[in-house]
Order: C-alpha cells, then structure tokens, then sequence
C-alpha cells in the first residue's frame, strides 16, 4: 500500500525532508520522479539527483518571481505551466509504475507492483497561490495506483490534502537566520 507524506509548515526542512526520503527510495532500488513548483532549477538537491539513474526529475525550465509580485496575465501563464507539470509528474509517475490511465474514466490498470515515489514539492504553496487546482490534485491522489508512494510539501496545506495524508509533519520555525537578515545561502537554504 502507498501513503501519503505530507511535510508542511513555516519552518524550514519540508524539501528536505522530502528530498531525503527521495534518496532514501532510490537507495532501495525505488524509481522516483519529482516535480518542483515555485523553484528554478538552481537548487543544489537538483544537480545531485539528476546523477540518481532511479531519479526522474521533471525541469522547471521557467520562472515567474514571487507570486505575491506577478500580474494577473503571469500568474495565468504559471498556473498553465505548473498545471502541465504536475500532470507530467503524475503520468510519468503512473507509467513507471507499469500501470495505465485511462483518461476518460480515470481508471487505473493494474499491470504490476509499484515501487514509485512521487515527490511533489512546493505543491502546497501553488495551491495556496492559485497556481495549481484543488481538484486535480484530489483527483489524482483519489484515483493513484493504490501502491504508489506520493510526498507533498508547502506551506499551509488544504483540509482536503491532510484528510488524505497518511503522514503529516508539521516544521516549526523557531528561529531562522532570515530574521537576522541573512538571506539564503547555496547548499543550506537551497
């Protein structure tokens, strides 16, 4: 059976954690495949899981800045870009199951055991942005392959999403050097 992890919170870790149990899967032997919203590929988790043969990292090949700083007609091009790639996850993530999808019904067909892990990062914070659909996220967790292993994080998760979490952690910020103005640093923060 496949859970759901849930990392959420303001304080830091969430793509940590989910980054580490990625490592983790692919140690195993597991397929993994992530998709990062709201982040450029200029992270330092990314160089190192592109070497991972069992890693499929799905690129972020645009940024649109903050979201709090994007006009009406960004945020419409960014929720069409992040929408394209959490179906891109979702697919890849299905088909490396060696199961498949019929569009129409939403059915999955089993064709074997899943050993996938999906990783969802920042999907929280694109939905709370209204970058990317409640109900498609619903929907595909609802209708996943039973066994497929599914990581969200971000801030401020919906009811919906922690219903249907099996794992939910909560990071807590204490204290964060942010707050003594020092920005984020390479390797560390991202």
């Amino acid at each position: 059976m496949g859970c759901v992890h849930l990392y959420c919170g303001d304080g830091k870790g969430k793509t940590t954690a989910a980054i580490g149990l990625a490592v983790r899967a692919a140690g195993a032997g597991k397929q993994v495949v992530a998709a990062r919203f709201l982040k450029t590929d200029q992270s330092g988790e990314v160089e190192i899981l592109k070497r991972l043969p069992e890693v499929t990292l799905i690129p972020c090949e645009k940024t649109f800045g903050f979201t709090w700083k994007m006009t009406d007609e960004v945020k419409r091009e960014a929720a069409d870009y992040y929408k394209s790639m959490f179906e891109t996850a979702c697919c890849e993530a299905v088909k490396r199951c060696g199961k498949t999808e019929d569009s129409r019904s939403r059915k999955i067909q089993n064709n074997e055991t899943c050993d996938v892990l999906l990783v969802l990062d920042e999907v929280c914070a694109s939905l709370s942005s209204g970058l990317l659909e409640l109900a498609d996220i619903v929907d595909f967790l609802d209708h996943r392959p039973a066994d497929l292993e599914v990581v969200m994080t971000g801030r401020k998760p919906p009811e919906e999403l922690l219903l249907r979490a099996d794992y939910v952690t909560e990071m807590e910020k204490i204290k964060h050097p942010f707050d003594r103005k020092i920005l984020a640093r390479r390797g560390i923060e991202y």
